[in-house]
C-alpha cells in the first residue's frame, strides 16, 4: 500500500504541476517565455547521480527523512512532463481559445475546460510514465526511508537479499505481483499511451 499510495500521489501532482507549467509555455505570451523553457529545458541533461546527494541534503534540512514527502516532493517537478505536454498543448487549435475568451472564459477556465480535456491523451501517456517511474523506484526510497512499515515494494524485495543467500522463491514471488498492477494499466490504457507518444513526442 505505501508504493501505491506515493505512485498515485505522485502521478496526479506530477500532472498539475507538468501540466499548469506546460500550459503557461504552450498558450500564454509573457516576456522571457521561450528562455525560460530552455533553461527547464537543460535539467533534462543532468544527470540524477549530479543532483542526488544535494537532493538528499536538502531533504535532511528539511526534516523529511524517513517521512512521506521525501517519497513524494522532488518527482513532482520534472521537465520532461513539461515538454511532452507543452508539444501537446502547442497544436490544440487557437480558435478554440478565442472562441472561449469572447464568451468571457478566464485563463484558468480555458486551462481546465478546453487545455485539459482536449489533452486527455498525453496528460494519460504522461501519468503512465510517472506511475511506472514511481512503481519501479529503489535507490532513492531506500537512502531517505529507513522505517519497514513505510517502505517501497522494490526496496521490500531487495530484502529478500541477506547474507546467508539469496530467497529466489520469495524474490521470484514478489516480483511476479509487483509487476501485475503495471501490466494491467498499460493494458487498459494502451490505446492513450499510443495515441500520446505520437502527437506529443515527435512534433517541434
Amino acid at each position: 500500500m505505501n508504493t501505491l499510495f506515493v505512485a498515485v500521489t505522485v502521478t496526479f501532482g506530477h500532472l498539475l504541476v507538468a501540466s499548469l507549467a506546460a500550459f503557461a509555455f504552450a498558450r500564454l505570451q509573457f516576456p522571457g517565455r521561450d528562455a525560460l523553457f530552455i533553461v527547464v529545458l537543460s535539467t533534462m541533461i543532468i544527470p540524477g547521480e549530479v543532483t542526488f546527494m544535494p537532493l538528499f541534503m536538502v531533504i535532511k534540512t528539511l526534516g523529511w527523512i524517513d517521512q512521506y514527502a521525501a517519497l513524494i516532493v522532488p518527482p513532482l517537478f520534472g521537465a520532461f512532463g513539461i515538454f511532452l505536454l507543452r508539444q501537446f498543448f502547442r497544436d490544440i487549435p487557437r480558435d478554440l481559445e478565442d472562441a472561449a475568451r469572447i464568451d468571457g472564459c478566464t485563463i484558468p477556465g480555458i486551462y481546465w475546460h478546453i487545455i485539459l480535456p482536449l489533452g486527455k491523451a498525453a496528460l494519460i501517456t504522461l501519468g503512465l510514465l510517472v506511475f511506472m517511474g514511481e512503481w519501479g523506484s529503489f535507490l532513492w526510497p531506500l537512502v531517505v526511508m529507513n522505517y519497514p512499515e513505510k517502505q517501497v515494494i522494490q526496496v521490500g524485495i531487495a530484502g529478500f537479499t541477506t547474507t546467508y543467500g539469496i530467497y529466489w522463491g520469495r524474490v521470484m514471488a514478489a516480483s511476479a505481483m509487483a509487476s501485475v498492477p503495471i501490466i494491467l494499466l498499460f493494458v487498459v490504457l494502451q490505446k492513450y499511451y499510443v495515441r500520446g507518444i505520437a502527437m506529443s513526442g515527435i512534433k517541434g
